[in-house]
């Protein structure tokens, strides 16, 4: 019999999302996330025996609580990729490399199955000696069997397992959550879901901005009410960034369409999450000299194929003092 243990939640606002070729919903947060799909994990465990935590922990990191591109257009919610045998449904997107093949499947509930099928591949057999309460040992040992190219992939997992105390579950222990009184001075979550007021970005235009705590005392800020962005640090870089959000590094990247190891300056606007196909509130940007097409992009929050798209560009292209760009499909 399932015992209930009460979980504070620490979580950020959720947020529509509505990216190319999928229906407008709700972002998961980790909580809801874990709600979603816990009795799946835990009968995964029953059935093969792998760590109902383990599972959770790698939803959660792989598609960025079930928010990620791939886990909404493909979704697969464990990262994994196309093999020879594979005879499934295909998506691409730049992971280790350029258009990285990975699994599509026809739902979620499909990704779980495979997920405990994939793992029963004969390079991950010594997990299986471990007991399913040794969530730490099958951290270490998907890295070692080659389940990740993250160094600090097994920390990432456990960092995720004791923050939600998913092992419980391996314990036969339920875990819920409930809301968690707000408490001055703490800014883990706005008192509203209005945006709490506007903020010039760095070109003078407006952003509704939101802002909240996230991973390792990260603020969080929405663009416009609808892109979350995190502004760089002195060090920051793509890993540091993922490590901190439990996200991956090579899918922020490639939300900001930059090479996963890209220097990265401080005072930088870096989305969390895919752009948009279209600004919301501008028609068209007015470029300033030495001004290039990403910098519109990250400015404001467009989606860089799309623009070079619109204004018929290279995505590369550098851009004249007075060009104009359309931030909108032009109409015929």
């Amino acid at each position: 019999m399932f015992k209930t243990i009460i979980l504070p939640l620490s979580v950020v606002l959720a947020t529509a999302l509505s990216a190319q070729g999928q229906p407008p919903g709700q972002r998961f947060t980790p909580e809801e996330y874990i709600s979603e799909w816990k009795e799946v994990a835990v009968r995964k465990m029953k059935e093969h025996g792998i760590p109902a935590s383990i599972t959770l922990a790698q939803g959660l990191l792989e598609s960025g609580n079930g928010n990620s591109e791939l886990a909404r257009e493909g979704n697969n919610h464990f990262g994994i990729k196309c093999t020879p045998d594979w005879t499934g449904g295909r998506t691409y997107h730049d992971d280790d490399k350029k258009d990285d093949c990975f699994r599509k499947y026809k739902d979620a509930a499909q990704s779980y199955d495979d997920h405990a099928k994939f793992l029963q591949k004969p390079r991950y057999a010594s997990l299986f000696e471990l007991k399913p309460t040794d969530y730490e040992g099958w951290a270490k040992g998907l890295k070692k069997a080659g389940y990740a190219t993250d160094p600090n992939y097994p920390s990432k997992l456990i960092a995720l397992i004791e923050r939600y105390e998913l092992h419980k579950l391996d314990k036969g222990i339920d875990v819920t959550y409930k809301p968690k009184p707000a408490t001055s001075g703490t800014a883990s979550k706005p008192s509203s879901t209005k945006p709490s007021g506007r903020k010039p970005n760095k070109r003078g235009g407006d952003s509704d901005v939101i802002t909240w705590s996230a991973g390792a005392g990260r603020a969080v800020e929405s663009f416009e009410g609808r892109i979350k962005y995190v502004t760089t640090k002195e060090g920051d870089d793509f890993r540091k960034l993922a490590t901190d959000l439990e996200m991956t590094h090579g899918m922020i990247a490639r939300w900001n369409d930059m090479d996963k190891n890209a220097k990265l300056e401080a005072g930088q606007r870096i989305y969390i999450q895919p752009k948009r196909n279209a600004s919301k509130t501008n028609t068209e940007h007015v470029a300033v000299a030495g001004e290039t097409l990403w910098d519109v992009s990250q400015q404001y929050g467009v989606k860089l194929s799309k623009l070079a798209k619109y204004n018929a560009l290279a995505e590369d292209a550098r851009l004249n003092a007075g060009q104009k760009i359309a931030l909108r499909k032009p109409r015929r």
